[in-house]
């Protein structure tokens, strides 16, 4: 049987997984960080994520789309809120289609179920990987509590360990000829947690992508299991309108009671809820080429973008979906399918 190394158990290092056990590899996943799942998750953990068509075709593929359908809100379109408080609606496709709001703690928890359950994948954590040899198909890997190293051998290495990819670093970026960018761009995020009414209910319309469009920024809410929504600024670091201004409860007071008055109404509180959530910055990644030897980039290791595109999940669960492809198409000639 064909041993394979997956770095990450995020999204696409867990679908992927799936995939592979469906083929009869047998799989180990190793991650970075502790098990989330023993983790507290707050709802407004992450930004949440809108999985669109080519997410759930990925997922349909494995066999396991009826999982994650329990988890996700339907969005069949999005709502304007002016600076009136006025709503204009606009629907994102046809009668039945829509994006489906799902929390990224609660679907990573989900999918990493999934690859143990669905897939038989055996999952390590708190390991860190420190390099690799591709061509050999050889991982280094040290636990980040008790400093013990490991070297693990396999028939193939998936790299999904993220924008900021330990494999990519360690090995790929090292190689002659690779390309690889990072462009920071000038506006950062930060999240803020809408609670649900005392009665559960939402204080939003639930079943929309909420949006408060005010030129060069932006405020998103997107909706929770739990009657919260789960809400973003995406605003520039610095100038006029800028995170840079916003350093006191006054300011922040101030900012949303004249910008976002209706948002305002519904959580008079922000300026306390303001530092609940770290100002984070964003930033697109490029590489080429996405393999050597042994091993392949996935996901956001290999292409991450800006969140507000709505796309780095779907087309991350898509690299699923064209890798396996691949693999049927070259009856598994990995020398194939990676070329």
């Amino acid at each position: 049987m064909k041993e394979v190394t997956i770095i990450g158990a995020g999204l696409v290092g867990s679908l992927w997984a799936v995939y592979l056990s469906k083929a009869g590899y047998s799989v180990s996943i190793y991650e970075r960080r502790p098990d989330i799942r023993k983790a507290e998750i707050s709802a407004g953990k992450s930004i949440n994520l809108a999985l669109s068509d080519r997410g759930w075709k990925a997922l349909k593929g494995a066999g396991v789309e009826h999982l994650i359908r329990e988890i996700a809100i339907p969005m069949p379109g999005r709502i304007m809120h002016d600076l009136e408080g006025k709503l204009t609606y606009q629907a994102y496709g046809k009668e039945g289609q829509a994006l489906n709001s799902v929390s990224r703690g609660g679907v990573n928890a989900r999918m990493m179920d999934i690859a143990e359950k669905v897939g038989g994948a055996t999952m390590y954590y708190d390991m860190k990987c420190t390099g690799a040899d591709l061509k050999e198909g050889i991982c280094h890997f040290e636990h980040t509590q008790t400093g013990e190293k490991r070297t693990v051998t396999s028939d193939l290495i998936f790299a999904c360990d993220g924008a900021f990819s330990a494999v990519r670093y360690n090995a790929m970026q090292k190689l002659d000829r690779f390309n690889y960018s990072q462009n920071y761009i000038e506006d950062g995020y930060r999240e803020i947690l809408l609670p649900a009414n005392e009665d559960g209910s939402y204080k939003l319309e639930k079943n929309a992508l909420h949006i408060w469009p005010r030129g060069r920024f932006m405020l998103i809410a997107l909706p929770n299991e739990d009657g919260s929504f789960t809400c973003t600024l995406f605003m520039p670091f610095d100038g006029e309108n800028s995170f840079s201004k916003l350093t006191s409860k006054e300011a922040v007071n101030d900012f949303f009671q004249t910008t976002f008055p209706d948002f305002y109404a519904m959580m008079p509180n922000i300026a306390e809820a303001w530092e609940d959530h770290p100002l984070s910055s964003l930033a697109i990644t490029r590489c080429y080429p996405w393999h050597h030897g042994k091993c392949a980039l996935m996901g956001d290791a290999a292409h991450a973008t800006v969140p507000f595109y709505g796309q780095g999940m779907n087309a991350g669960f898509e690299d699923c979906t064209v890798m396996w492809e691949l693999m049927q198409k070259h009856n598994e000639d990995w020398e194939k399918v990676f070329e």
